[in-house]
């Protein structure tokens, strides 16, 4: 039924004009986004588990700790498990994955239940739909308009994250955090719905090339699906720890710290979850607007340069925040500048991926380069929750991730112009 749909599907779309990569690229965006959503969402349930439990920042930062480590060690393993048994069996796992976590956290009562659920069963889960997803399917279903796929679909991932958080907040406000879990759940629904209609593996599954390839182009060759043995080649690279490093730096400047702590932060200063949840949304606008077109800027301008004005404008925006007196117009400030490159991060540093790795691996080495981007996240969101707990300020934490990111900028320019690599000979892809 799924491979019918897919069909006719293809085939009214062939009529318009419009490649069937792009109904792709769109159940991937909802997918991405949904599970996102589900990312963000524990930012909001701290103050309500501290209220119904009694449990303290810290305790509950290790379990938003181990999430967002296992989210980011997934990332080569899942770009392996793509490889090996394709996009649309991998995402309806994940999928069924979440939302069985989920389901199961609304009768926790420990807090090792929720180090259990929302740390190993949810990291896990979102771990497979996360950027190497993206990476992925660009990579495989476009030739043309690559940079502009992979930064539509890291926008909804980091947006989705950010603007499901009002609504969420509202719900929590209103009915109890409990429901703000069902209404996941229907929406993770709605997404693997889509996902076992209109997902397909590969443009050979519908009779075509890759956009932006001639018809009857030959099928490239099978990815590789050696996360371990990838690990070892890129480690011999100084480009590979230059970009682990940097996207360190990323993970601990958004998903660890504004996407775990920003609301409980705010709560410090007398502003209510809403209104906070309200400026993570204004700043997911302009995550969409910035990551979007830093996609399509990738395709154009050299990456080092884009990231090292991205790197260097989130630390500043960070270093401005315990200035902005927490009112809306200081915080509509700092939302809009460092909304901009939330995530714009990610098609650049995919672009020089695949232009020192090559095709066959590049979600590979994407996927352990994002295992870094999630060990910072993970010290950060654990190291934020210590200092609340220990100085009783979240300050000093987010001013160390805008000192790091003005290292971060410094350091990615000391790489050399990327040069595409040589196809890789036959006996090395076996």
């Amino acid at each position: 039924m799924a491979g019918h749909a897919s069909s006719l599907l293809s085939v009214s779309l062939a009529r318009r004009g419009v490649h069937y990569g792009w109904a792709v690229a769109g159940a991937t965006f909802l997918t991405m986004l949904v599970t996102a959503g589900t990312i963000g969402a524990a930012g909001i349930l701290i103050l309500p588990l501290q209220r119904e439990f009694g449990w303290d920042t810290a305790s509950i930062s290790v379990a938003l700790a181990v999430r967002l480590l296992l989210f980011g060690l997934m990332g080569p393993f899942a770009a392996a498990f793509l490889n090996r048994y394709g996009p649309r069996r991998v995402m309806l796992t994940a999928i069924a994955l979440i939302a069985s976590g989920l389901l199961a956290s609304l009768a926790m009562t420990r807090v090792w239940h929720l180090v259990l659920l929302w740390g190993v069963v949810l990291g896990a889960g979102t771990g497979l739909t996360a950027l190497v997803l993206g990476a992925t399917i660009a990579t495989r279903w476009f030739s043309r308009s690559r940079g502009l796929v992979v930064g539509l679909l890291t926008a909804s991932s980091a947006t989705g994250q950010l603007v499901v958080m009002p609504l969420l907040a509202g719900l929590v406000e209103a009915h109890g955090w409990r429901s703000a879990i069902l209404l996941l759940v229907g929406l993770l629904s709605i997404a693997g719905l889509v996902v076992a209609l209109v997902m397909r593996d590969r443009p050979e599954d519908v009779g075509l090339s890759a956009y932006g390839e001639p018809p009857g182009t030959p099928s490239p060759p099978p990815p590789s699906t050696d996360a371990i043995g990838t690990l070892r080649i890129a480690a011999r690279s100084r480009v590979f720890w230059v970009l682990f490093g940097t996207f360190f730096v990323c993970g601990a400047s958004t998903n660890g710290l504004i996407q775990t702590h920003f609301v409980p932060l705010c709560a410090d200063f007398g502003m209510g979850p809403v209104e906070a949840t309200g400026v993570l949304a204004m700043m997911g606008v302009f995550d969409f607007l910035g990551t979007v077109a830093s996609g399509w800027l990738s395709d154009r301008y050299d990456n080092r340069w884009l990231l090292f004005w991205y790197y260097g404008l989130r630390g500043l925006s960070l270093l401005f925040l315990p200035f902005a007196d927490f009112t809306f117009l200081g915080l509509s400030i700092f939302a809009v500048f460092y909304g901009l490159d939330w995530i714009a991060t990610v098609p650049p540093t995919v672009k020089l991926a695949a232009a020192r790795f090559g095709r066959e691996r590049a979600n590979l080495v994407f996927g352990w380069v994002f295992a870094g981007h999630q060990l910072g996240a993970a010290s950060a969101a654990f190291g934020a929750g210590m200092t609340r707990t220990a100085l009783e300020t979240y300050l000093p934490a987010f001013l160390a991730a805008g000192g790091l990111c003005l290292i971060a900028a410094a350091a990615i320019v000391t790489l050399s112009r990327p040069q595409v690599p040589a196809p890789e000979p036959v006996a090395a892809r076996a």
